[in-house]
């Protein structure tokens, strides 16, 4: 059994609060949104249970395609956030490879499969009863300036502040999405704590 380590712990929830709180799935300020609480393991991967509520269905009795494609997401996302990491989806590919049944809850975890530069292969699976239902496989970009340092960490900074240009730099995201190169660029925003 993996164990939680604190300092990833709060890396995410560190990041979340501060660039994700309004997300659907995750973010713990959306008014109707799912605040999933997903939980980051010694090896890396991170994982959260999804209750499959009826709401949630495509066709009677079956968790919406959609659905489970954005969960799949969250959880590449959420991974990223784990390892001190803002990035934007790429490329997504889903394998729907059983049908995930509304009213069981079911467990999505994710991790990093290769990491090159601002590039990052991430991988990510819906589970019930103990077996995958679906899979996926993603290309997530990093833009520079995004890369996290939380006081204490291994970069020794023990009083950062944002830069001024912070919010244009995690839009900068979107253009790296569309083929910026910004390989060799290793600037690091730096998160106070709240």
């Amino acid at each position: 059994m993996s164990v939680i380590t604190e300092r990833k712990r709060t890396t995410i929830a560190t990041l979340r609060s501060r660039l994700h709180s309004q997300c659907i799935l995750c973010g713990t300020k959306h008014p109707r949104g799912l605040r999933l609480a997903f939980n980051t393991h010694a090896d890396g991967h991170v994982e959260a249970q999804f209750p499959c509520d009826r709401l949630y269905q495509g066709y009677t009795g079956y968790l919406h395609g959609g659905v489970i494609a954005a969960l799949l997401d969250s959880a590449m996302t959420n991974c990223l956030f784990a390892h001190g990491r803002v990035g934007l989806t790429g490329e997504l590919n889903v394998r729907f490879l059983k049908p995930v049944i509304v009213s069981q809850p079911a467990m999505v975890s994710a991790r990093i499969t290769e990491s090159l530069g601002p590039l990052f292969y991430m991988e990510a699976d819906i589970r019930q009863n103990g077996q995958i239902m679906a899979k996926a496989s993603a290309k997530f970009m990093e833009a520079s300036g995004t890369r996290v340092s939380l006081p204490g960490g291994p970069e020794g900074e023990d009083s950062c502040r944002p830069p001024p240009d912070c919010e244009a730099r995690i839009n900068a995201l979107a253009s790296v999405v569309q083929g910026a190169d910004h390989r060799g660029q290793e600037d690091v925003l730096c998160l106070p704590p709240e």
